[in-house]
């Protein structure tokens, strides 16, 4: 099996993971939902162990799978980076990147991986500038910047985005808040609880749970807390004032000390949605240096994100 092979094979079955059923993934690639199943028996078969357990409603990774998940990530980062060094560099990469991202993303992600990045790669340099904004697609600071970091709808079709990383929102809230007013198992009993929402113009996703393949909106019925960032409801659910929607690239820390309590996850994640985290340029063809950076971001946050991949697994031994 060639490079370009292992790549897609192991892509596909990372997608698999990911979207939790063979049709979802078959739409990520010139493929039937039947012939993916075939691929992954077949990668099973080559691997000697069952990788994901089938039902009528899902597919989930076996404890098995999911230790191969971990490894295959790695794999398919490092065939990736090795497929740019080579395509981009003819020699050692020198200059200057200069990247916007969302504070609190920069914060938790981006600004450690850029840390190894740079250390990977001594004759460059990255200005980071973070800032409050998370949702604005616009890439008001294109031409001044080379990268600008976003989530959400593109609003701008002039703009070149190179998808980075899948987007999940989970309903959570502390241990105490949960003791104090009971635990729902459903998404319609979100009317009889407390809850933390966005200030004004809230993510298109904020309180939409999956049913039956529809979308139905389910907000708490009494908003304790409003405001129009995002972690300012991360404090509100630790104080224990209510439930929060939050993206897992923001809770998942929590979630994983068991600081807030995941809820409606007895199968596993919710499914990611259809919008993602984004780097944006004006460019077609970007830098040799942007381009090396899009990819190595690309390699450490998808196809499934590192905080996603840990809240999963955390689920799993649950």
């Amino acid at each position: 099996m060639n490079p370009n092979q292992l790549t897609e094979q192991l892509g596909l079955f990372l997608d698999v993971l990911e979207s939790g059923s063979f049709s979802a993934a078959s739409r990520r690639h010139p493929l039937t939902p039947s012939a993916v199943a075939r691929r992954i028996d077949s990668l099973e078969s080559a691997v000697g162990s069952q990788l994901f357990i089938r039902s009528t409603h899902a597919v989930r990774a076996t404890p098995a799978g999911l230790a191969f998940a971990e490894r295959a990530r790695r794999i398919v980062a490092e065939l990736r980076l090795a497929r740019a060094e080579a395509v981009s560099l003819s020699s050692a990469p020198e200059g200057l990147i200069r990247v916007d991202a969302p504070a609190a993303f920069g914060r938790r992600h981006l600004a450690p991986v850029i840390a190894d990045f740079l250390t990977l790669y001594p004759g460059l340099d990255v200005q980071l500038h973070l800032i409050d904004s998370f949702v604005d697609m616009q890439g008001s600071n294109l031409g001044k910047v080379d990268l600008v970091l976003r989530a959400g709808q593109m609003a701008d079709t002039r703009l070149v985005a190179t998808p980075l990383a899948s987007m999940v929102r989970i309903a959570c809230a502390s241990p105490d808040y949960l003791q104090r007013r009971g635990v729902p198992t459903d998404p319609a009993q979100l009317t009889e609880h407390d809850g933390l929402d966005w200030e004004g113009l809230a993510p298109p996703f904020a309180w939409r749970f999956e049913r039956d393949g529809q979308m139905h909106l389910h907000r708490p019925a009494r908003i304790r807390m409003s405001a129009n960032n995002a972690e300012a409801l991360v404090c509100g659910a630790l104080a224990g004032l209510g439930i929060a929607h939050l993206p897992t690239w923001l809770a998942s820390e929590y979630l994983l000390r068991g600081e807030l309590q995941p809820l409606f996850c007895e199968n596993g994640l919710p499914k990611p949605e259809s919008t993602g985290i984004y780097a944006l340029r004006l460019e077609q063809q970007p830098s040799s240096r942007s381009r090396l950076l899009l990819e190595y971001l690309k390699t450490r946050f998808s196809p499934i994100p590192p905080w996603d991949l840990a809240l999963q697994t955390n689920l799993d031994r649950h």
